[in-house]
């Protein structure tokens, strides 16, 4: 990934998608905002207990760093699914101001109609940006364990097939910053279901202690779920940076204990 300083403000662009001028993409980090401890400072969730104001002037202040109109970031109420929304040109900006108004109960979004920046909230889930540049459409997804082991990537990417006429060949992803298999001990609970839905836990869970805890690589478990879906290994780009690892350049729930913002993730076609 590239890093720039934008103004005051840090932001990650993917070089895949970089090298095509029809799309402009993001990954925001927290620095660079208006909020207050624990949620300092760019934090862009109007969900997580901050100050609404706040969060408004952070979102207006990344709109206009990145160049992409408030009114046009398209935000979801995501609930750990794997539920795929096509956004239409009327749901464009649903969510920008106001949560109650963002798309409901969804986990990824595809588009293409022009001018509809669709936007994911992370403080440690996998965010993932997809865009066919052949049939012009782009896409966005949140994975945590439970989107991850619902395939909300595979999901994301039929959703582009039967909408847009996608083939998977044609599909560049980003897949920016997220808690890596460094940090991201599960339990047991966790461990059975991947076993269940991978068919083998050995690639996906490391270090599995004797009481049944484990790190999952939600990494390699998404990568798998690309490649799957028709995804060529060249098109994937990963940042390989750990949220939790990370913690004062990305929100991280896990290292803040549940009481964190949320950094984002967006794409627009031009």
């Amino acid at each position: 990934m590239i890093e720039k300083k934008i103004d005051l403000l840090d932001i990650l662009f993917f070089e895949n998608l970089s090298e095509y001028k029809e799309i402009w993409h993001f990954v925001s980090t927290r620095k660079g905002g208006f909020s207050n401890p624990p949620y300092n400072s760019l934090n862009l969730g109007l969900h997580v207990g901050d100050d609404p104001e706040d969060v408004l002037e952070n979102r207006k202040r990344l709109a206009n760093t990145i160049g992409i109109p408030l009114n046009h970031f398209t935000i979801a109420r995501q609930i750990h699914s794997s539920h795929v929304t096509i956004i239409s040109e009327e749901l464009r900006g649903k969510g920008c101001v106001n949560h109650k108004e963002a798309i409901n109960a969804t986990d990824a979004m595809v588009t293409n109609v022009q001018d509809i920046c669709i936007v994911i909230l992370i403080a440690d889930c996998v965010p993932m940006l997809f865009f066919d540049p052949v049939r012009r459409a782009i896409g966005v997804a949140h994975a945590g364990w439970h989107g991850t082991l619902k395939f909300v990537a595979l999901n994301t990417i039929r959703a582009m097939e039967k909408a847009f006429g996608s083939s998977p060949r044609d599909i560049m992803v980003g897949m920016g910053p997220s808690i890596g298999p460094c940090c991201y001990k599960v339990g047991p609970e966790v461990i059975s279901q991947v076993k269940n839905i991978f068919h083998t836990k050995k690639e996906y869970i490391l270090n599995e202690s004797k009481d049944g805890e484990g790190y999952f690589d939600l990494w390699k478990a998404n990568i798998r779920q690309l490649l799957h879906a028709g995804i060529e290994r060249k098109n994937i780009e990963m940042a390989m940076k750990c949220t939790c690892h990370n913690p004062d350049l990305f929100f991280s729930y896990r290292h803040q204990k549940g009481n964190t913002g949320r950094f984002g993730a967006g794409i627009t076609i031009c």
